[in-house]
């Protein structure tokens, strides 16, 4: 699962302007899911047509086919791919078949049963497509309700995962250009071997490397803070930090930016002089800048 890198550019953009930046990825998981449905619904028209005189389930036989491939069947048994690995540590193809149909078979029972005993309840889900409409008992709307909401919980928490992951590396990289560091203090292919788990990397004159650390966290995610210095970060950048984390980091000499706060961002040229790093302070129209530099590192990774 990954974000476009329109959406990681905005994140990138907003993160510096001290603005919120989640807005961009439950847009994006918006998008995703609202595209999931209509191309689900799609399916089960189809499904639903085709089989129509398949007195068994047919839902199981289009849905879970072991021609599609491993993700789409948990999905549609109501799991997803990150359940299962927990559940058997693996997520073979073969396990996600099997953990899938089992699955499958409680949740069919467990709606049979909650249908028997709520007769007094019905559900007429339509769906119609090029003038084709198909109407799903209300155990079948219910299958195709649960898939919608287990594909909403795996997009919502793979693209908070995917977002922290992919905008670290081009966040510091936008905040050591925007302070014009020679690309030598940061070039991430000059890593040692000590730094293969760290996230960045910068190195000051004397040839000293200090690892750095990048958190999207919000202030309720303490534990988050105290991974990274138990890993004994040099410098810690956070969407939010709570006092106590502020306090935290100082106890331990961590330098640490929160970039939700008016001119965060700014704090960056401290620690860069206090680590005895070449920059040059920040004089200009931050918008314009910072438009320029996010494009030029996105057309440098294209031509990668």
């Amino acid at each position: 699962m990954t974000l476009t890198d329109q959406v990681v550019k905005n994140i990138i953009k907003r993160l510096i302007k001290g603005q919120d930046y989640r807005i961009e990825v439950v847009a994006l998981i918006n998008a995703e899911f609202l595209q999931f449905a209509i191309d689900f619904f799609k399916k089960v028209v189809t499904a639903k047509l085709e089989n129509k005189n398949i007195s068994l389930d047919w839902y199981k036989k289009v849905f879970l086919s072991t021609k599609l491939n491993p993700d789409e069947i948990a999905i549609h048994s109501g799991l997803n791919k990150k359940t299962i690995t927990n559940m058997y540590n693996s997520a073979t193809k073969e396990i996600i078949i099997d953990a899938s149909n089992d699955h499958y078979d409680v949740l069919y029972r467990l709606i049979n049963s909650l249908v028997e005993n709520q007769s007094d309840i019905d559900l007429c889900l339509t769906i119609k497509f090029k003038g084709v409409s198909v109407e799903p008992n209300i155990n079948e709307s219910l299958l195709v309700i649960n898939t919608l909401a287990v594909k909403r919980a795996a997009l919502r928490g793979g693209l908070w995962s995917t977002a922290g992951k992919q905008v670290e590396k081009y966040l510091m990289v936008t905040l050591c250009k925007i302070f014009s560091v020679p690309n030598r203090y940061f070039d991430q292919s000059q890593r040692p071997d000590s730094m293969r788990e760290v996230d960045f990397f910068l190195k000051d004159r004397g040839n000293n490397f200090h690892r750095c650390e990048v958190k999207l966290m919000g202030k309720g995610n303490p534990e988050s803070a105290d991974a990274i210095f138990a890993r004994e970060s040099n410098v810690f950048i956070a969407d939010k930090l709570s006092d106590l984390n502020k306090q935290q980091a100082e106890n331990l000499g961590v330098n640490w930016i929160e970039l939700r706060t008016e001119n965060g961002y700014q704090r960056f040229a401290d620690i860069l002089h206090k680590l005895d790093i070449p920059f040059t302070d920040f004089q200009g129209n931050l918008d314009h800048h910072l438009d320029n530099i996010v494009e030029e590192i996105f057309y440098s990774k294209q031509a990668e």
